[in-house]
C-alpha cells in the first residue's frame, strides 16, 4: 500500500494502526583517503549515524513499519584530525512504485562540505529544538529532505511541513558558522539546496515529483502509455525551472537521480515520444548527450 493510504487508514482507525520511524536508513563510511585509521573510532560513528536515523522519530508523520523511506548515507572521509572530521556525503533514498516490484530513486546527492567534531562514546541525541552539534544538524537536514521529497511524490506538495522544518534548521545552523550552510557560500550547499525546492521561481521542481511518481511511474503498471504520458507532462516543470535559474542545484539533483531511469521508461515509446523528450532533456543537459541519446535511439549499440 502506497502511504496516502496508510494515513486514510489512519484516519479511519486511529489507534489500531501502528506507527513508527520514518526512516530505513544505511550507512556507511569509507576512510581509505586518510592514514592511520582509528577503526574503532569511524565504527563507533557509523553506529551512532545509524541508530540515529534509524530509531529516531523525526516528526509526527504518520508512517506505517511497512512503510518506513528507504534511504543509504554514505560518508567518506578526507581528512581526520583532533576530533574533527572532514569530508563528503552521498544522500539517497528510493519510493516503490505501485503495483510493481521497482524502486524508484527520489534523491542522488553528493555533499562535498560535511565537517563534524565527534569523539568516541559521544552519544546523537535528537533535540527536535535546536541540533546540538552540526552532525545532528546534517543528519536532521538530510532527514527532512528525504521525508518533504518522498511525500511530495505522493500528494501534490504534501513535503511542506518537512521543509518548514528545513527551513527553521538552516537559519538557525547558519547563525554557527559552520560550513556547508551559508546562503551564498556556492550554489550546491545545503542552503541552495533547500532554496532550490522552496523558492517561487525554482519550487516547480516538486510539482514534478508528484507528477512523475504519482501520475507516471505509479500508473505505468496498468497503463504504460498514460503513466509515460504523466512523465512527459512532467517535464514542462523542468523546464519552468530551467527558464528561472538554469544554474539551479534543481537541475543537477533531477538529472543525477532521473536519466539514468528515464532510458528505461522510454524504451518501448513510439520513436516521435522518444524524440520529443531526447529534445527536451538536450536542452537542459547538453553535457549528457551519451546518454540522453540512449532515450532517442534505444536499439543503437553505439549509444550503450
Amino acid at each position: 500500500m502506497i502511504r496516502f493510504v496508510s494515513i486514510l487508514i489512519l484516519f479511519l482507525f486511529g489507534s489500531f494502526v501502528a506507527m513508527t520511524q520514518e526512516l530505513k536508513a544505511t550507512v556507511e563510511i569509507n576512510t581509505d583517503m586518510i592514514q592511520g585509521t582509528n577503526k574503532d573510532l569511524f565504527d563507533a560513528l557509523r553506529e551512532s549515524i545509524d541508530d540515529y536515523l534509524n530509531t529516531t522519530r523525526f516528526s509526527q508523520a504518520q508512517i506505517a513499519a511497512n512503510e518506513r523511506i528507504e534511504c543509504r548515507l554514505m560518508l567518506t572521509v578526507a581528512e581526520y584530525a583532533d576530533d574533527h572530521v572532514k569530508g563528503e556525503l552521498t544522500i539517497q533514498s528510493s519510493r516503490p512504485v505501485y503495483n510493481s516490484t521497482y524502486s524508484s530513486t527520489l534523491l542522488n546527492i553528493k555533499d562535498s562540505k560535511i565537517e563534524f567534531d565527534f569523539r568516541m562514546g559521544q552519544p546523537l541525541v535528537y533535540n527536535e529544538m535546536e541540533a546540538e552539534t552540526n552532525l545532528n544538524a546534517i543528519l536532521d537536514y538530510y532527514a527532512f529532505l528525504i521525508m518533504a521529497v518522498d511525500f511530495d511524490s505522493f500528494s501534490p506538495r504534501g513535503g511542506e511541513p518537512f521543509y518548514e522544518r528545513l527551513a527553521a534548521l538552516v537559519q538557525k545552523a547558519q547563525s554557527n558558522g559552520e560550513t556547508g550552510w551559508r546562503t551564498f557560500e556556492d550554489n550546491r550547499n545545503r542552503a541552495a539546496v533547500l532554496a532550490a525546492f522552496t523558492d517561487v521561481s525554482t519550487s516547480p521542481i516538486r510539482d514534478l515529483y508528484y507528477t512523475y511518481h504519482r501520475r507516471g511511474l505509479d500508473e505505468m503498471a496498468t497503463s504504460p502509455d498514460k503513466g509515460r504520458e504523466a512523465i512527459t507532462q512532467s517535464l514542462d516543470q523542468l523546464i519552468k525551472v530551467n527558464d528561472a535559474d538554469p544554474m539551479s542545484v534543481a537541475l543537477t539533483i533531477f538529472r543525477d537521480t532521473k536519466l539514468d531511469e528515464l532510458v528505461n521508461v522510454y524504451s518501448k515509446a513510439p520513436q516521435t515520444e522518444r524524440e520529443s523528450v531526447a529534445k527536451i532533456l538536450l536542452k537542459l543537459f547538453p553535457t549528457d548527450s551519451e546518454r540522453i541519446n540512449e532515450i532517442k535511439n534505444p536499439s543503437d549499440p553505439n549509444n550503450r
